[in-house]
């Protein structure tokens, strides 16, 4: 590692520095869910976002990530809002904690308008997201919405078929019986 200052704009430093894109993702979803809780709690972002961007250290890649988390749940707050009132039992979005609905937003958000955010990468990052932002019981009821969205939801077919592949099982939904020449879908079909 080089020893100059990130102050003195050293391109060498910025080269070296840049972390993983793994990383990057991480820390634009963690700001990402920093301006969506203050979003979430104001009603608004128009008074202090420049402001919050001003006072973060980040690369333009990990800001850009951040913001189109943002304006991806900003713009489908409703539908989103939608799938969650759905699958949370007993709960509705206003009675819930903010920043378990905001974990919650943006994840849904990268899992069905997100396709090269692979569905693994979006719920175990909306768990730690939870584990660092929330209670214990976040994480289980984080888990238990996205899971049940990412089995039932249509728009997610393709993410289900990859995961089933990378696991080597073939998706639930396309396994099939046979019971002669006849193929019969599953009894949960």
């Amino acid at each position: 590692m080089t020893t100059t200052s990130p102050e003195a704009g050293s391109s060498r430093f910025q080269e070296e520095s840049k972390p993983p894109q793994n990383q990057s993702r991480h820390a634009a979803r963690v700001l990402a869910l920093q301006v969506l809780f203050q979003w979430d709690f104001h009603g608004t972002a128009e008074f202090w976002k420049d402001e919050f961007w001003s006072h973060q250290r980040v690369t333009s890649q990990v800001q850009g990530f951040a913001e189109q988390l943002v304006e991806g749940v900003q713009a489908n707050r409703q539908e989103l809002d939608r799938l969650i009132s759905q699958y949370a039992k007993n709960w509705t979005i206003d009675r819930m904690p903010v920043v378990d609905r905001t974990i919650l937003r943006q994840a849904l958000f990268e899992l069905i308008w997100l396709p090269d955010v692979p569905a693994k990468v979006s719920v175990n990052e909306a768990l730690q997201l939870a584990k660092s932002f929330a209670d214990e019981d976040t994480k289980g009821f984080v888990n238990g919405i996205l899971d049940q969205v990412l089995k039932q939801d249509p728009r997610l077919q393709e993410k289900r078929t990859a995961i089933s592949q990378n696991s080597g099982n073939p998706p639930k939904e396309t396994i099939l019986f046979t019971a002669g020449n006849q193929t019969l879908p599953t009894p949960d079909d």
